[in-house]
């Protein structure tokens, strides 16, 4: 296959992986996709030692870091991350946190024996930096920003290491937004898409994205999209390549959770819901008794981006180790339906392409016809 993205990364196929886990990212570059690790819940430290491990793993093949620095978030002036941390806890309601250790013990989780201090991780400006820092000290192709354009500082730096960058939009308006700080790549997001999204349709969004930024930027194609079929539309829409990221959770090398796997690979399309209740911004994950307490007539509401995540981190992990079916969650998107079977990531890669080849073929012969 040949597009402006694999010309420009020198990739076999247009196909983006996103995987908070290195052993995927690794397997994916070798396939002849780009791996692109998520690197949020990773303290600087552990994205060193990550990145060295796939540097020695990926077989020289490209890939990428994806970052997140919220154009918009509590606290975004309140000094630097350890201040941050402190003034931030304090502002969370006690009702709040009264609901979550109610809601905890319903459901027999029990109380937690671990020090928090995880809970900020890289959700804002000044704990997203360090890790760019870290990035760029390896041989990455990629780096990539969520929820909003990434600062014009950033990108600048990113470019002066040779290193391109891309920028998740979800509508028209926040793509030029993109464009206008230098971005290379824009990944339009439709609301199928798992984690942050927003609300419309991947089928809607990738024209109206191509033709807001031009052709002068490449599009990559997100939300929902995990079969041949599907990038062969993306293609169609005018999109050079695919954005992944829910299919990397059932391969084989993925490190999900032992308790949310079968809830992933029995789940159907209909199975998420887009919430409030992970981060305090929209949001698509599994739908359990999680997210139906905090939709319920009990709950206190969602705090903002990032003290809504502060609040529940430390329930997150005890509910992981309590193995409580009901309560365990994961962020997932819609096409988690088709996700039905474990398969090594190169399998998956394989099987995207022979049906996308297939797709090809059926619209070639209908043309001709």
């Amino acid at each position: 296959m040949r597009t402006r993205v694999t010309e420009l990364f020198g990739i076999e196929y247009p196909i983006f992986a996103f995987s908070h886990c290195r052993d995927v990212v690794a397997a994916v570059s070798r396939a002849g996709g780009m791996g692109v690790l998520g690197a949020l819940y990773f303290t600087p430290e552990e994205l060193e030692l990550e990145l060295k491990w796939i540097d020695e793993n990926v077989g020289g093949k490209p890939y990428g870091v994806d970052v997140v620095m919220p154009a918009k978030y509590e606290g975004a002036d309140l000094g630097d991350a350890d201040e941050l941390l402190g003034k931030l806890q304090g502002m969370i309601p006690q009702e709040h946190r009264q609901f979550l250790e109610e809601l905890l013990t319903e459901h027999g989780v029990e109380p937690s024996t671990e020090t928090a201090g995880r809970a900020l991780l890289g959700w804002t400006d000044q704990t997203a930096r360090p890790q760019v820092e870290v990035a760029l000290r390896h041989p990455i192709a990629l780096l990539a920003n969520a929820l909003g354009p990434p600062p014009a500082d950033v990108v600048e730096l990113a470019h002066e290491h040779g290193v391109k960058v891309a920028g998740l939009a979800s509508n028209a308006r926040h793509a030029r937004k993109q464009v206008e700080v230098g971005v290379d790549i824009i990944v339009a997001q439709g609301t199928e898409a798992g984690g942050h999204t927003g609300d419309v349709s991947t089928m809607v969004l990738i024209p109206e994205v191509v033709d807001a930024v031009g052709e002068d930027t490449m599009v990559l194609a997100a939300g929902g999209i995990g079969r041949g079929r599907q990038m062969a539309a993306a293609l169609a829409l005018g999109a050079e390549g695919v954005w992944t990221g829910s299919i990397w959770l059932t391969v084989e090398e993925a490190d999900t959770p032992e308790g949310a796997l079968p809830k992933l690979l029995k789940a159907t399309s209909r199975d998420t819901v887009r919430s409030r209740a992970w981060t305090g911004k929209p949001a698509r994950f599994l739908k359990t008794a999680w997210t139906e307490a905090w939709e319920s007539e009990k709950s206190p509401g969602y705090l903002p981006m990032p003290m809504q995540f502060m609040l529940i981190s430390d329930a997150l992990r005890r509910i992981s180790r309590s193995g409580d079916g009901e309560l365990i969650t994961f962020p997932v998107g819609q096409i988690v339906g088709s996700m039905n079977q474990v398969k090594p990531s190169s399998k998956v890669i394989l099987d995207i392409i022979e049906e996308y080849i297939e797709a090809i073929e059926r619209l070639n012969t209908i043309t001709e016809g």
